[in-house]
């Protein structure tokens, strides 16, 4: 038999993966970077690293976690023929690393609506942003 503090371990490690794993399945459909597992790794881990800092009093982890997404997401941006790829993967890399935290500390109406305003955000909004002309290349 598992204990509370196992089973709400549990379930908000399974519930991180899954919102995580929502939001990674977006960037899969539409072919971008950061798939479904690396997105559920990524809340999920956030989430471990929430709870270890809530009940074993380590208080900078939840800060560790911020700035080791910011080197994370880093690793994702690219420049290629003259533009910028991989910017709205690091922040949505970055709100994932918070839906993680809020899972972490109990905060799940916070999680569940911040993953819904992140598929919005990434799907249906998506039709608002313009293209930008592509003019001459230019050298450096």
């Amino acid at each position: 038999m598992l204990s509370p503090f196992e089973t709400d371990l549990i379930v908000k490690l399974l519930i991180s993966a899954m919102l995580g794993g929502l939001i990674g399945l977006e960037r899969v459909v539409h072919k971008k970077p950061g798939g479904l597992r690396m997105h559920a790794l990524v809340c999920m881990g956030s989430t471990l690293f929430t709870i270890s800092s809530i009940y074993f009093n380590v208080a900078t982890i939840a800060a560790g976690i911020v700035g080791g997404i910011g080197f994370l997401g880093a690793g994702t941006i690219f420049r290629a023929d003259n533009r910028i790829h991989g910017l709205t993967t690091a922040a949505e890399l970055w709100a994932l690393a918070a839906i993680g935290i809020a899972i972490g500390i109990g905060f799940f109406t916070a999680a569940f609506v911040t993953t819904l305003v992140v598929l919005i955000i990434m799907g249906p909004m998506k039709m608002f942003e313009k293209e930008p002309k592509r003019g001459k290349k230019e050298r450096y």
